[in-house]
């Protein structure tokens, strides 16, 4: 059993789809693209840089630019736009009662997650939480996953990250921890096997079994 538990906020902790797809689509109209709010799902999670760049093919400065576009519209409105997950507060609470140590790494930028987490009582559950800055520094998800492990003073072989996207696989992986997917976040069909994920849990049930009772992934 994993001793430390490191969350990824957005499509896990929070379900933040109809603020961040609606603030996208706005930056997108803003400089003359069309897409519907169901293509735009897969922006809740990863870095948003990264994500017009793979989407629309922007430059990194006009993946920048559009970041900020997001940005008017989601601080002031989209970021209200979201809730816990149902059931997450009993299941947070079964995982202290348990003995493990909570945590949040998201590339989402900190003063929101805190906001959000405070907004939601959640956030006494967690002993740190890290994101990235509001003002633009853009950290990689391995970056941030290493700095949750070193604030928490744990070793890796007792830290496991769960996430919803193969952003968080890939950025669990290279930080050297496994990762547990959940099923229900903002992942498109096979994306979460094709990236490796190191189990799946179809729901808050099934996940807090695996990280109750079940043995290490590595």
């Amino acid at each position: 059993m994993y001793r430390y538990v490191l969350f990824d906020f957005d499509g896990t902790l929070y379900d933040t789809v109809e603020g961040i797809a609606k603030s996208a689509q706005y930056a997108l109209r803003k400089l003359g693209v069309r897409a519907e709010l169901d293509e735009l799902r897969c922006f809740a999670g990863p870095p948003l840089v990264d994500k017009f760049m793979e989407m629309f093919g922007f430059s990194l400065e006009k993946a920048w630019e559009a970041r900020g576009l997001f940005q008017e519209r989601y601080i002031p409105i989209g970021v209200y736009e979201s809730r816990p997950f149902p059931g997450m507060t009993e299941f947070l609470t079964a995982l202290k009662d348990a003995g493990l140590v909570l945590a949040v790494a998201t590339s989402k930028p900190l003063p929101l997650c805190e906001q959000l987490l405070e907004r939601s009582g959640m956030r006494e559950f967690f002993s740190v939480v890290r994101g990235s800055g509001l003002a633009g520094n853009n950290n990689t998800k391995r970056e941030i996953v290493e700095s949750v492990i070193d604030d928490l003073g744990a070793g890796k072989e007792d830290c496991v990250l769960i996430g919803d996207t193969k952003y968080d696989v890939a950025g669990a992986h290279a930080a050297g921890i496994p990762c547990i997917c959940v099923r229900y976040g903002c992942a498109a069909p096979g994306e979460l096997e094709e990236a490796g994920a190191d189990a799946i849990a179809a729901d808050l049930s099934a996940l807090q079994k695996m990280l109750t009772c079940g043995e290490k992934l590595l």
